[in-house]
């Protein structure tokens, strides 16, 4: 009995004594002390090292490990009292309504995304955390609702904030910033002597996130309405494809001039062609529609792929959302997945003229149009390994006839030299020449126009996402419907994502038969 008397009593110190170091004990009126108090009964659990892992690998092997719990600690304090104060001082709720909260706040620390963000407060070159993820991740968890003034974005501002000044002016953390410093001397240091890249996978999906996270529909919508927190993640809308054995221009869609001539041509040879391109049209009609998630999923039945589709139908939509999916994983499932390297061919053709490149490991090691430089040697081993996933989007943006040869002889190469890769093409139909890739074992496949059910997901989601007033969201997503409900050959335009988007950015301020004329006007101004 003694024992356990001395037991009790020790573990009550060793709480008292972390409560005190993460300042909690001198917090008057913390609402939220009991979370931290669970968490004090043994700081030494994951929990401090899962934050603190926000900081560069090298920094936090060096740390010693009271400093980890000292700052996980005095971090998640700092947390907790900003959400206190959003529900007092901002959403005005009593005391006893915030109590409430106190369960599922800890579950939502315990989140391994959510020790994510907070952790990335500690890298002295963060410039922003998450907030969506955050609101996200609240959601996913089915904690209870937050009022309607609740604002993360507020929060994660000044959590931010106030741990890079624990930082600053902690004399038992202070330690941590300047092992960041050193660090960051030491790369710069070697860039300038000319030292290779480190292959840095969480700089490299913040690279991705920068680069394609965010829709940037500037050149579509001119009215000045701003999209900068759309997500190119939460308004994507996987398309159907086919299989297409016999890959013409032709085969999905005949050219009304061309089909025409071929009518009224007296001559046999077109008879001929004609009724062979028909057969071939029959016969892609014949194949199943399925996801193209479902075919890129299957690396096994389906390793060298090309995607075709018409101009906007979301080609390279599609590789921005793959390598997002990635570059949106936890870090812990990261290594579990490809790394995905999106290559825009444009951009590669490009760094070649500069001569900054001579082929695609260049590109990423050194070439200045690559998301984030990664070390080719690393790259190499990995795709050695067949640890990556590779896109190659945009072939029929290289113009010249004689450079795009020169591409997909590399494209060639590239899957001779590393057979274990999963490799995807993109390309527009109409002049694409499918002969060296089908000899290259690559199976073509042609992206199907949006479904009704697709059509009307994409619209609920943008209203959903785009608009802040109930009423006017409602009205606005019921106009738009109606309008493509009410035309065939509008309900056509709208299976093309591009053109979608554009009736969605449009309807704001239109309707739906005005809107016509003006992205007839907008496009014949492009071309």
């Amino acid at each position: 009995m003694d024992i356990l008397v001395i037991k009790i009593s020790t573990e009550a110190n060793i709480m008292l004594e972390w409560l005190t170091i993460w300042g909690v004990t001198q917090a008057a009126g913390f609402i939220f002390k009991p979370i931290l108090e669970d968490l004090a009964k043994d700081a030494a659990k994951d929990w401090a090292k899962d934050l603190l892992k926000g900081i560069p690998g090298k920094i936090f092997q060096k740390l010693k490990k009271e400093d980890i719990e000292i700052a996980a600690g005095k971090a998640l304090k700092e947390f907790l009292q900003l959400m206190q104060q959003q529900l007092k001082a901002r959403c005005k709720l009593a005391e006893t309504e915030i109590k409430e909260y106190t369960t599922d706040i800890q579950k939502f620390i315990s989140d391994k995304p959510v020790i994510e963000i907070l952790g990335k407060a500690f890298d002295i070159n963060c410039e922003s955390l998450d907030a969506k993820t955050l609101e996200d991740s609240w959601n996913r968890l089915q904690l209870k609702p937050l009022p309607f003034k609740f604002k993360w974005q507020s929060i994660t501002e000044q959590y931010l904030t106030q741990v890079q000044e624990l930082l600053l002016d902690s004399k038992d953390l202070y330690h941590i910033l300047e092992l960041q410093k050193l660090s960051d001397i030491e790369i710069n240091t070697k860039e300038i002597a000319g030292v290779v890249p480190e292959f840095n996978l969480v700089k490299y999906q913040e690279g991705i996130r920068e680069r394609y996270g965010n829709l940037k529909l500037d050149s579509l919508d001119t009215s000045g309405y701003a999209y900068n927190e759309l997500k190119l993640w939460r308004i994507f809308t996987a398309q159907n494809v086919r299989e297409a054995h016999q890959v013409l221009p032709q085969v999905h869609e005949l050219p009304k001039e061309h089909l025409r001539r071929l009518r009224e041509s007296d001559q046999v040879e077109a008879e001929v062609e004609l009724e062979d391109l028909e057969r071939h049209k029959r016969v892609y009609f014949e194949q199943p529609i399925r996801s193209v998630l479902d075919v890129v999923n299957k690396k096994q039945d389906y390793k060298y792929i090309v995607i075709l589709g018409d101009p906007g139908s979301g080609k390279s939509t599609l590789l921005q959302f793959l390598a997002l999916n990635w570059a949106e994983s936890p870090l812990n499932n990261v290594i579990l997945l490809p790394i995905p390297l999106l290559i825009e061919l444009r951009t590669y053709m490009r760094g070649r003229e500069d001569k900054e490149c001579n082929n695609f490991l260049e590109f990423f090691h050194q070439c200045s149009g690559a998301v984030h430089h990664l070390n080719q040697l690393e790259l190499d081993k990995q795709l050695k390994a067949g640890n990556v996933l590779v896109m190659f989007d945009g072939l029929d943006e290289v113009f010249d006839p004689g450079k795009r040869e020169d591409v997909i002889t590399d494209i060639h190469r590239f899957t001779n030299d590393y057979p274990d890769v999963q490799v995807i093409v993109t390309s527009r139909i109409i002049g694409y020449k499918p002969q060296r890739l089908l000899n290259a074992e690559f199976r073509h496949f042609i992206l199907q126009d949006l479904d009704s059910e697709q059509i009307q997901d994409f619209i609920y989601r943008w209203h959903e996402l785009t608009f802040t007033d109930a009423v006017d969201k409602v009205r606005k997503r019921e106009r738009l419907q109606r309008g493509i409900e009410a035309s065939k050959s509008i309900a056509e335009l709208a299976g093309n994502p591009l053109l979608l988007t554009m009736m969605a950015i449009l309807n704001r301020n239109q309707e739906l038969p005005r809107m016509i004329t003006t992205m007839c006007e907008m496009q014949q101004s492009k071309n």
